[in-house]
C-alpha cells in the first residue's frame, strides 16, 4: 500500500519552507519514524519522519525546493523490502567465481568513497558535488547537522586546494543565505530601520554570585540534579526588575504600548545556522532550579536541532550572553516586537575599590538597550541598577527586594 509523506501543518507565521537534505534516496528500505528529510523554514530546522515501514518509492523534490504545508513530499510502499541488497550481494560473488576479474569490479567502485563520508551516506547534493569536483568524501570534515557533510563542506575542501580541480591561492566561494540567516538579516534590519534604540551600560561585582556558587553549587547539583549557573541569576534578577519596571517588558503596538503582566523571557543561543531565541515562560513564577532545567533542555535542543517553533514564539524581553566568547562589551540589538535586550558580558578580575580598599573583584559590563520611543533614559538606568543591586547582594532575590 503506498503512503504519503507530508509536509507538516506549519504555522501562520511560517508560510512555507526549503527543502534543506533528504537521508534517503529512492529504492531504500526506510523505518517508521526514521528521519527521511530535513525542512528549514526562517525559524526552525525541522524533521519529517516516515509514517511506515517500507520502502521509499518517489521523492517528490529536491534539496533547495521550496514547499508549502500538506504538500506531498514523498510516496513510501508500506511493507515493501528494498532490492538494493540482494542486487548487490550477487555483484559481490562473481569477483570469486572468476578470478581474472577480481580487477575490473575494483575499478568500478572507485567513486564509492565519493559517495559516503565517514561511513554515512552523503545527501544526494552532495554526493553529486563530490563525483563532479572529483573529491573524495571520505576526507571532508562535515559542519552540517550531527556532523553530516553539505554540498558546501564539498565545495569548500575543493576551493580551497583540499582536493579536486579547483583550488589556487586566492579562493572565493559564493554561497547562498540559509533560510534562518536571512531571517536573522531581516530581523535586525527591521529592529535598525523601526526603532529608535539607545544602550545604556553598568558594571556588576560578581564576588558574592561566585561565592554562592562555590558554597551551595554541589548540594543544588546533588538536589536538583543540574548544575548551578550565572545564567539563572542573571533570568532571576531580570525578571524580579521586569514586574518593578513595566516599561522594560512592555511593547509597541501602532500607537499602543501594550504592558505584558508576565516575564517571557527569550535566552539568545547560538546554532550552526544561527542565533535563536527559545523562551522561557512565567519566569517571575520560576525558581533556580526551574531555570537551570529550562536553558539545559533548550540547549540541548538547539545543538540537536530540534528546537520547536512553539520554542521561539512570543517573549517580552531577551538576554544575550556575549561573554561565553568572550566579548567584553557591546550594544545589543533589540528583537522586535520587544523593546529591550541585556546584554551580558565576559567576567573579568579587576582591581576595584570597596570600602576604601583597592580589591581584586570579579567583575562584568552588563548593557541594556531598549526602545526610546517608550522607555525613558531614567527607567533604562534604574533597571540596570536594580540588577546590579540584586546581583551584588543575591539575598535579595530570595526575599524579593
Amino acid at each position: 500500500m503506498a503512503t504519503e509523506v507530508k509536509v507538516p501543518v506549519l504555522p501562520e507565521s511560517v508560510s512555507d519552507a526549503t527543502i534543506a537534505s533528504w537521508h534517503k534516496k529512492a529504492g531504500d528500505s526506510v523505518k517508521r519514524d526514521e528521519n527521511l528529510v530535513d525542512l528549514e523554514t526562517d525559524k526552525v530546522v525541522l524533521e519529517v519522519p516516515s509514517p511506515v515501514d517500507g520502502v521509499l518509492k518517489e521523492i517528490k523534490f529536491s534539496e533547495g525546493d521550496t514547499v508549502t504545508s500538506q504538500q506531498v513530499l514523498a510516496i513510501i510502499e508500506e511493507g515493501a523490502v528494498a532490492e538494493a541488497a540482494p542486487a548487490e550481494g550477487k555483484k559481490a560473488e562473481e569477483p570469486k567465481a572468476e578470478a581474472p576479474k577480481a580487477e575490473a569490479p575494483a575499478k568500478a567502485a572507485a567513486p564509492a568513497p565519493a559517495a559516503k563520508a565517514g561511513g554515512a551516506e552523503l545527501p544526494p547534493g552532495a554526493r553529486a558535488t563530490a563525483i563532479r569536483e572529483g573529491v573524495d568524501a571520505s576526507q571532508v570534515e562535515g559542519t552540517g547537522r550531527r556532523g553530516a557533510v553539505t554540498k558546501e563542506d564539498i565545495l569548500n575542501y575543493a576551493r580551497t586546494g583540499g582536493a579536486g580541480k579547483a583550488g589556487g591561492a586566492r579562493p572565493e566561494e559564493r554561497v547562498p543565505m540559509t533560510r534562518i540567516r536571512k531571517r536573522i538579516a531581516e530581523r535586525l534590519m527591521q529592529s535598525k530601520d523601526s526603532i529608535a534604540m539607545l544602550t545604556s551600560f553598568n558594571e556588576v561585582n560578581l564576588a558574592k554570585v561566585s561565592a554562592a556558587r562555590k558554597q551551595l553549587g554541589e548540594d543544588f547539583q546533588k538536589t536538583h540534579g543540574i548544575k548551578l549557573g550565572f545564567m539563572s541569576f542573571f533570568v532571576k534578577a531580570a525578571a524580579n526588575a521586569l514586574q518593578r519596571f513595566p516599561i522594560i517588558n512592555a511593547s509597541v503596538d501602532g500607537d499602543d504600548i501594550i504592558y505584558h503582566g508576565y516575564s517571557d523571557i527569550s535566552i539568545a543561543v547560538s546554532t550552526d545556522k544561527g542565533l535563536v531565541t527559545p523562551v522561557l515562560r512565567n519566569v517571575e513564577r520560576m525558581g533556580f532550579a526551574d531555570i537551570e532545567q529550562g536553558i539545559a533542555e533548550y540547549a540541548k535542543k538547539a545543538r540537536e536541532g530540534k528546537l520547536g517553533l512553539d520554542d521561539l514564539q512570543g517573549g517580552t524581553f531577551t538576554i544575550t550572553n556575549g561573554g561565553t566568547f568572550g566579548s567584553l562589551m557591546s550594544t545589543p540589538i533589540v528583537n522586535p516586537p520587544q523593546s529591550a535586550i541585556l546584554g551580558m558580558h565576559a567576567i573579568k578580575e579587576r582591581p576595584i575599590a570597596e570600602n576604601g580598599q583597592v580589591v581584586i573583584a570579579p567583575m562584568m559590563y552588563i548593557a541594556l538597550s531598549y526602545d526610546h520611543r517608550i522607555i525613558d533614559g531614567k527607567d533604562a538606568v534604574q533597571f540596570l541598577v536594580d540588577i546590579k543591586n540584586q546581583l551584588e547582594n543575591p539575598n535579595r532575590m530570595l526575599f524579593g527586594l
